[in-house]
């Protein structure tokens, strides 16, 4: 069974024990930076194609179960109060981002502060940005340079 099977079997599985009545249905998203989402208006749970090939199997099961989550507590319940009680009574265990590794290989854009830290991005930078990590706040000494990486550079991964 490919990676991408087994989450499609666990989303079943997790979604007919928390979801019961089938009005919700799943499926994979192109996203290289969010590993889920929950969307209202189709009742779809989606899971990052590019992001789940790198999950392990718990990791899967806190994604799906965070998306469940939102499901369950409702479009306007967000990461409050409503959506973290409803989380931790069907057993989710992480916090309200997803902070796991991205899709990096996918960016066409990646960028580089003078002091050597890599940025990557998805759409076209249109304006300066410096470097977060040299310091909080913009400083024009770290501003990012950015390069577009050739397209057979970026490979996907699913």
């Amino acid at each position: 069974m490919t990676p991408l099977e087994r989450v499609r079997s666990r989303a079943a599985q997790l979604m007919a024990v928390h979801l019961g009545d089938g009005s919700w249905s799943f499926a994979f998203d192109h996203a290289k930076t969010r590993a889920g989402q929950c969307d209202f208006a189709r009742h779809r749970i989606t899971v990052s194609r590019h992001l789940a090939v790198r999950f392990s199997d718990d990791d899967v099961d806190q994604v799906l179960l965070h998306e469940i989550a939102h499901a369950l507590a409702g479009s306007r319940a967000g990461h409050g109060p409503t959506w973290r009680r409803t989380a931790a009574a069907i057993g989710y265990t992480g916090s309200r981002l997803y902070d796991g590794p991205v899709a990096s290989e996918l960016a066409p854009w990646v960028g580089t502060c003078p002091a050597g830290h890599e940025h990557f991005r998805y759409r076209t930078p249109t304006r300066l940005l410096a470097c977060a990590m040299c310091s909080r706040r913009f400083d024009a000494r770290n501003v990012i340079t950015w390069n577009r990486r050739p397209a057979e550079e970026r490979r996907a991964t699913a």
